[in-house]
């Protein structure tokens, strides 16, 4: 199986992209080598991107979302464009008893970087990117990557 070195998918604006959008995206990863730690970490922080925007954003026209990620040499680049929102992503200060806004606290632990930018334009354009960069490891070439297949079905 060849894998490009970007990918980029538009999906509806539904919870049910996410498993959608991160199978596609560890499928990938495993077909490029990459190691399980860093299949799980890319997992982890495409799944807290697209979550934030389902809850936080609104969709582009057509009711999508656009997905995308590439892979590079020591690093894997991925993002997700809404439609945007009230609010701009930011890291919270939850309390120890909230229930939630931890998302970008994991994204930024995991990422070499991460941000937005607001996409303006014609209407097909206007909306809000978030990006982030996760570091991975290629597995040796004469390494199998048929491990790492068990261990990113659990993480992803």
């Amino acid at each position: 199986m060849e894998v490009t070195e970007a990918s980029v998918l538009m999906l509806p604006f539904a919870a049910s992209s996410v498993g959608l959008a991160r199978r596609r995206l560890v499928s990938d990863l495993i077909a490029d080598g990459i190691g399980e730690s860093g299949i799980c970490d890319v997992a982890l922080v495409f799944s807290e991107l697209l979550s934030n925007a389902l809850r936080h954003a609104g969709p582009l026209p057509g009711a999508q979302l656009r997905v995308g990620w590439q892979l590079d040499p020591g690093s894997v680049r991925v993002s997700v464009r809404d439609g945007g929102g009230r609010t701009q992503p930011e890291l919270g200060q939850p309390t120890q008893a909230a229930t939630g806004g931890r998302g970008l606290r994991i994204v930024e632990k995991l990422s070499q970087g991460w941000g937005t930018s607001q996409d303006e334009g014609n209407d097909d354009d206007e909306g809000n990117t978030v990006w982030a960069r996760i570091p991975v490891s290629r597995l040796a070439r004469d390494r199998a990557p048929a491990g790492v297949t068990a261990v990113a079905s659990e993480c992803g």
